[in-house]
């Protein structure tokens, strides 16, 4: 997934970047490991049956949930169902225009729905309401209206965030159909991943890229850790190459940071 700025950094400016972070700093001046600010927030949508906003640095992501109910999967009859869109609104980058979703937010969703089902967020086989005919389904909405790099991470975080708020509606069977109960209950969360997103400039590593640093990489690589350090997915884009001892090298600093960027919506390490 490219950034959606491509052209839009200057040639002088990308150079900049390549030098700084060859010193081993970055323009912004955080070192090639640190993360920009994080705020979480969640109950952001009041109509949402979970929600949050998320800021890393100057990149905004709302997440909206809405539970509703429908056939399962042919491949899954037994299992409820997670769905993930994502939308990069025009307002969030010169380079956006309106429309349907371009390849950058179709795979924005593609990336945080694998870390998601991956890490088994819930469990989807208690999420039956007529055995192989009706199951709950999840809807996650991303709304990215900032866009300053990174989006998978900040994206990831506030899906996980709405779905750790999300109050889910009951629905039963009457007479044969599925009709809401009335009831609402927490929706169990039985996992709580973090993705952890590097880019590779000047055969240099460095975490949480601006949309700067992005226009600059020759490959991104996302990894998504569980609360155990479990590594649950692992994504590559980008024409260059990593080495073994690369992609140990990012697991490793992915398991360190994963907890710090957790405790922003768990309340602690």
């Amino acid at each position: 997934m490219k950034s959606g700025r491509g052209g839009f950094t200057s040639r002088l400016k990308l150079k900049r970047i390549q030098e700084a972070i060859s010193s081993g700093k970055r323009l912004d001046g955080r070192g090639l490991e640190d993360y920009r600010d994080i705020k979480v927030k969640t109950g952001v949508i009041e109509k949402a049956d979970g929600s949050s906003e998320v800021f890393i640095g100057d990149t905004r992501v709302i997440a909206g949930i809405e539970i509703s109910y429908g056939p399962p999967f042919e491949d899954t009859p037994g299992e409820g169902i997670l769905i993930c869109n994502a939308e990069i609104v025009p307002l969030a980058s010169p380079d956006i225009e309106p429309g349907p979703p371009d390849e950058v937010s179709i795979e924005l969703a593609r990336v945080v729905d694998r870390g998601l089902r991956s890490a088994g967020i819930v469990d989807f086989s208690k999420m039956e309401i007529i055995p192989k005919k009706t199951v709950y389904v999840i809807n996650v909405d991303l709304f990215v209206l900032n866009h300053a790099g990174n989006l998978i991470d900040a994206s990831t975080l506030a899906a996980v965030a709405a779905l750790r708020s999300t109050i889910k509606p009951i629905f039963e069977v009457r007479n044969g159909e599925v009709v809401p109960s009335g009831r609402k209950e927490p929706l169990e969360i039985r996992s709580t991943p973090i993705s952890v997103t590097f880019s590779k400039i000047g055969g240099a590593l460095i975490v949480d890229p601006t949309s700067e640093e992005e226009d600059a990489m020759e490959t991104r690589l996302t990894i998504t850790l569980d609360e155990k350090g479990n590594v649950c997915a692992i994504q590559k884009s980008g024409p260059e190459a990593l080495t073994l001892e690369e992609v140990r090298k990012a697991i490793s600093i992915a398991a360190s940071k994963a907890p710090e960027i957790r405790s922003k919506i768990t309340g602690g390490i």
